[in-house]
Parts: structure tokens; C-alpha cells; sequence
């Protein structure tokens, strides 16, 4: 969610008081604002977690962007932002325009500030693919940290979660994992069985093989720079990279998992 400071959350609840005032947002009815919300961002405005500071438009607003994640209150700010610039296109030449116009700087600073926010991770490949409690603790715990904006912490629980479901591809062909296996052995050889059994592009077939060596690194970042045993943890920044480059080969492989029984 977006760290919105107090002079923040007052610049939009400014600009929002073009035309009708301060208090309100934009030209919008209980009823506009509603409708907009839902069909602009699937989002219900006036929900009762949104109301906990007060059931006004205003409020609803402003506790609903400081609970958003940031991609998505950046989202809405934008798109109020167009309707608001269309409003005051209208009026080019009044009193309340020019005075509103002198908010403007203050609310595309708010903007701005949440352009480098990165877009929140998601846990798109990881999935409990069988009945186990370890893996669905191991599933829970990893949506709970990047739920946190900590995929550095995540590190270590991504990795065992690889190593189970690497040994889980490979046994339902019949091929058995030793406990000691490393996770990019395990993975080699589950390529093999994929190339062997789909027909597969060259892109394809050459980024499997990269992966190899990215998983190989995999190792060394779990057990020297994650929570595993007592090391200096990556930077966030680095570990949403690392995060996003392993949750894309677990999409990708549950892709070609489901093209292997014809889903």
C-alpha cells in the first residue's frame, strides 16, 4: 500500500474540491462515484472497510488509496486526475478554475511520488500442486511475505517450494529424487523429460537450459543470502527481481504441464 504523508492525502483532498468544494470529489455523485469505481477498477468505493473514517465520497477516497497497493492507487489518482484537467478545460476562464489550478502541482507531486513504486509482486506460479501440509504451509507463508512487500524474506520458502515441486515433476513420471539432490540437478532433468515429450520451439528449449544455470544461482543466494542460516539479506529491490524471474519459470512450466494433458 501507498505511505501516503498527511500533506499528501490533504493535496488530493483539495484538487478532489473542484467544482463542488472542499469535501467532495470532483463532480461526482454518491451514485457517479460508485458507478466509476466499479466498472473503472472492479473496486466497491463505499465498501464498509472504505467507510472506517467516515461514510463521505472524501473519506471513502482518501482511506481507500492509503489501503490500495500502489500500482493500484496510482491507477485511480490518474484517471481522477484526466477527469479533473477535463472539468477545469470546461471553465477556462473562471474565478474557481484559476484558483483550483494552483492545487494542481500539489496532486501531480502525489503522482509522481507513487510512479516508482514497483508493481506489487504476485504469487502467480506457486500453487499447492498436491495434498501436503508443508507445501501449503509453504505456499501461505510465501503469499503472506510478499503480502508484507518482503520478497526477501521470501527467498528461502521460494527455494524449498522449488525443490518439492521439481521432485513432485519428476516422480509422477517415475523418476525419484535423492534428498540431497540440488535444485538445479532436479530441474536439469526434468527438462529433459519435457523436451523429449512436447515439441517444443527453440526459444523455448534455449531458455529451459538458461534456467539451469539461474537456478544453479538459486542455490547460493538461498543458502548465503536468505534466511536459511544467519546471512546479510538481499536488497528488496534485488530480491523482487530474483522473485519475479523464478515466479516466471514456474508459470511457464505450469503452462507446458497443462499443454502436456491437453488443458
Amino acid at each position: 500500500m501507498p505511505e501516503l504523508k498527511r500533506s499528501q492525502i490533504r493535496a488530493i483532498e483539495e484538487a478532489m474540491g473542484y467544482p463542488r468544494g472542499y469535501g467532495y470529489v470532483l463532480d461526482f455523485s454518491d451514485r457517479t462515484l460508485e458507478e466509476f469505481f466499479d466498472e473503472e477498477f472492479g473496486v466497491e468505493i463505499f465498501a464498509s472497510e472504505n467507510k472506517i473514517n467516515g461514510g463521505s465520497k472524501r473519506n471513502c477516497l482518501t482511506t481507500f488509496l492509503v489501503q490500495a497497493d500502489s500500482h493500484l492507487a496510482l491507477r485511480v489518482l490518474r484517471a481522477l486526475w484526466d477527469r479533473r484537467e477535463g472539468l477545469l478545460e470546461s471553465a477556462p476562464s473562471s474565478e474557481e478554475a484559476a484558483a483550483a489550478r494552483t492545487k494542481s502541482p500539489a496532486f501531480q507531486d502525489v503522482i509522481s511520488s507513487l510512479q516508482g513504486d514497483p508493481a506489487p509482486l504476485t504469487t502467480a506460479g506457486v500453487e499447492a500442486f498436491a495434498k501436503d501440509r508443508t507445501l501449503e504451509e509453504l505456499v501461505a507463508d510465501i503469499e503472506r511475505t510478499l503480502a508484507a512487500n518482503k520478497p526477501e524474506v521470501a527467498i528461502d520458502h521460494l527455494h524449498t517450494y522449488c525443490m518439492k515441486k521439481f521432485a513432485h515433476l519428476l516422480e509422477v513420471r517415475g523418476e525419484t529424487c535423492e534428498k540431497d539432490e540440488p535444485l538445479h540437478s532436479r530441474f536439469g532433468r526434468y527438462r529433459k523429460c519435457l523436451e523429449a515429450e512436447q515439441d517444443l520451439h527453440e526459444f523455448t528449449t534455449r531458455a529451459l537450459k538458461t534456467f539451469i544455470s539461474l537456478l544453479d544461482s538459486f542455490n547460493d543466494l538461498r543458502n548465503n543470502h536468505s534466511l536459511a542460516h544467519d546471512n546479510q539479506l538481499l536488497a528488496p529491490m534485488e530480491a523482487r527481481f530474483i522473485f519475479s524471474s523464478i515466479s516466471s519459470i514456474l508459470v511457464l512450466l505450469r503452462a507446458l504441464e497443462a499443454g502436456r494433458y491437453g488443458e
